[in-house]
């Protein structure tokens, strides 16, 4: 038998097919170990045939097959084969997407543990020991046999001599976030969920955009969606923009569907996620659960595809191969012939125009659970806070509001989208400003660890005592950030539990979960937090919600900022009142008479998007044009100027050849000239249609820089 086989090494010399004789049984999708070159190498067999038109004597032998059932299933080979052309990227990147990394390197493998139960009574004299330990199994049955040890000692190993213990060795899972369990909670369906049930299931189209207020029901739209799935003998994918909220998701998953349900992303250890990723795999788990790079989970058969909070950047990779999420997902839907829900209370603008063109189902849900009214937004005008002498990150209307909020029992939600106490620190003698080594940025000052921080590349440098340009000691701190905030907080309510949620305060698998656990058993009043707040949770006696510099988005050289303005206040005023109690906003701003805040106050998305989108017609941006950069990355300037030379050279023959469906094209530095030691560059172009996508792709492929990378992003979600 020949297999066709893949080499697990990421580059493009060796991005070809090689025949390899296998005598033991293999089938497409298997890992297997070969001989390559001078060494071994792991490689993926993408076909199995009779014969090679290379003659028999050339032909090496596989080593081994890694395991019994392929890791890989037909529809993943089939659709990393596409990605890998998409994105002219080396086969051997895409297979890995389908893998826990750790199984690729054989640093994980099945947990397995030995367990002792009791099978007879034997004779035992003067053996106190041994009678103790069958005493001990007879009342607590079978128990782990290290920790049996642990208690009786040489005794067990006498007693398995005898015959009156059994060890057994089994497999034992890891198990995530064993301790979320889920409460089952009824699920009968509002009039409004129903219809979406229902136009999902009855649409002829693929896609279904689930555009409904916070608050409206879309969970349950979904979970009954997996259900029917499931019930269908099928399986399930729900995506969430972050790992943050898929342990809250994780609940309600189990909640309905206990263990049928598995969690996929990068915060797990390497045992739990490769048993997570063998469960679905194998079939015992039936619905994936994640942040992005579940899309890519093993399960066969899908039902149904959920991709919530579906305008969230997060959904974009930023890492090659440089896939959107929601290509992915549509990829898998039509392989399977089944649906893909998008949901948001605020689409992109992209989206939108789709399912209003009629190339998306729409289904609107305007009205939350009961009927519940979406909170007041107060908009306030911070320039007056300034000239009334108020030096404070709080208006005299969110500090009363927030003494009321705690006064009656409830809790409050400060949101500011800046971690660390000071955006920037600098010498007021001369101006200098401390900025990064390896990143064209300044630094974060953070008072808990007194150090500075990049927050690029996770560089910490001593705190200033002097300038080190002027040597002057008159250091000052400019821009707030969450330290800072709950800082402020503690001295004005000095009674207040305070919970700080940003990237600091949630290391590790358990870190978001651990909080918002704390914030939803009433062990804070107040959670302070970056967009880790806005999306997905449901406290119900959160009744005010305080939006710290409003406008700090909305100025960014970005053509989306004012629509990641838009989503980000509505997402996070969608936390406030959705208990029994109403709810209150307080927005606080330096431009209250801005159209995009007026309509986030408003609730008023068609608004928002009527606005949006026509000027973006009058401009030529996305939807109406296609934002490409090739960017060029190295670290050493000479070497990235030299490859970014190349390729525009490769592209000037494209622009020359079609210059009617360009609208901009040039070269330049991109706008942060180095991150992590790489000196960055790019190709910028804006193109009426996708017409020459791929001959973009070729051309950046073509240029093979030993010490630079280059790469192509397609309406890249950061433009910096």
């Amino acid at each position: 038998m020949i297999c066709e086989v893949i080499v697990d090494i990421a580059h493009s010399e060796v991005d070809k097919i090689f025949d390899y004789v296998c005598d033991a049984p293999v089938r497409a999708g298997a890992r297997v170990a070969v001989p390559f070159g001078r060494s071994a190498a792991t490689g993926f067999v993408v076909r199995v045939k009779e014969k090679s038109d290379y003659p028999a004597e050339k032909l090496k032998k596989v080593y081994r097959v890694e395991e019994g059932t392929p890791a890989i299933n037909g529809e993943c080979l089939s659709l990393a084969r596409v990605i890998a052309h998409r994105y002219r990227v080396p086969l051997a990147l895409c297979l890995r997407l389908f893998l826990p990394p750790e199984m690729r390197t054989g640093k994980v493998s099945e947990n397995f543990r030995t367990f002792a139960r009791f099978e007879e009574d034997v004779l035992i004299k003067n053996a106190p020991q041994q009678a103790a330990c069958l005493a001990y199994l007879k009342e607590h049955g079978e128990t782990d046999a290290a920790e049996l040890r642990k208690l009786f000692g040489a005794a067990v190993s006498s007693l398995v001599k005898k015959g009156g213990i059994v060890l057994e060795k089994r497999r034992v899972l890891r198990d995530p976030y064993k301790d979320i369990a889920g409460r089952a909670a009824e699920h009968s369906l509002t009039a409004a969920q129903q219809r979406a049930v229902h136009t999902v299931q009855s649409t002829q189209k693929t896609v279904t955009l689930l555009h409904g207020v916070t608050g409206s029901g879309k969970t349950e739209v979904y979970l009954t969606l997996i259900a029917d799935a499931l019930a269908a003998g099928k399986t399930a994918i729900f995506l969430v923009p972050e790992i943050s909220l898929t342990p809250q998701m994780l609940s309600q998953l189990r909640a309905r569907f206990g263990s049928a349900a598995a969690i996929l992303h990068s915060g797990l250890s390497a045992g739990e996620r490769f048993d997570e990723w063998q469960r679905l795999r194998e079939g015992s788990a039936r619905i994936a659960i994640g942040a992005r790079s579940a899309v890519f989970a093993p399960v066969e058969n899908v039902g149904v595809i959920v991709l919530d909070e579906e305008h969230d950047g997060s959904y974009s990779s930023e890492t090659a191969p440089r896939y959107n999420t929601f290509d992915i997902a549509l990829l898998r839907a039509k392989y399977n012939g089944c649906k893909l829900v998008l949901g948001s209370a605020t689409p992109s603008v992209e989206t939108y125009k789709r399912a209003l063109d009629g190339e998306f189902e729409l289904v609107r849900m305007p009205e939350r659970i009961n009927a519940r009214p979406l909170p007041d937004v107060d908009l306030v005008d911070m320039r007056r806070e300034v000239k009334r002498g108020n030096p404070s990150p709080f208006s005299a209307a969110l500090r009363e509001r927030l003494a009321t909020c705690l006064d009656e029992g409830q809790q409050a939600i400060v949101f500011l989208n800046r971690r660390g106490y000071s955006q920037t620190v600098l010498c007021r003698d001369c101006g200098y400003v401390a900025k990064c080594e390896h990143c064209d940025v300044s630094l974060t000052y953070h008072s808990e660890e007194n150090c500075l921080k990049c927050h690029y590349c996770g560089a910490r440098y001593k705190m200033l005592e002097a300038c080190p340009s002027c040597g002057g000691r008159h250091i000052c701190y400019a821009g707030t950030g969450t330290q800072r905030v709950v800082g402020e907080l503690k001295k004005l309510y000095p009674s207040a539990r305070i919970l700080r949620m940003d990237n600091d305060t949630t290391g590790g698998k358990e870190g978001h979960f651990r909080i918002l656990r704390q914030f939803a058993d009433r062990e804070a009043d107040i959670l302070v937090g970056t967009q880790m707040v806005a999306k997905g949770h449901d406290f119900p006696l959160v009744t005010l919600v305080g939006i710290l510099d409003a406008d700090m988005s909305l100025h960014f050289p970005d053509y989306r900022s004012g629509e990641r303005t838009f989503q980000l206040i509505t997402q996070v005023a969608g936390r406030s009142g959705r208990g029994s109690e109403k709810g209150d906003v307080v927005l606080q701003t330096y431009d209250p008479d801005n159209a995009i805040l007026r309509f986030a106050a408003a609730y008023d998305y068609e608004g928002f998007y009527r606005h949006e989108v026509n000027m973006r017609a009058a401009t030529m941006f996305p939807p109406f044009a296609l934002i490409v950069r090739v960017m060029v990355s190295s670290s050493e300037d000479g070497a990235a100027l030299e490859a970014l030379r190349e390729v525009y050279e490769k592209l000037q023959a494209v622009y020359a050849s079609a210059q009617e469906e360009f609208l901009f094209f040039n070269r330049m530095h991109a706008p942060i000239k180095r991150i992590q030691g790489k000196y960055r560059y790019q190709v910028l172009m804006r193109l009426v249609s996708g017409k020459l996508l791929e001959r973009i792709y070729d051309a950046a492929a073509g240029v093979k820089h030993r010490d630079a990378l280059v790469w192509v992003e397609e309406n890249p979600s950061n433009l910096s």
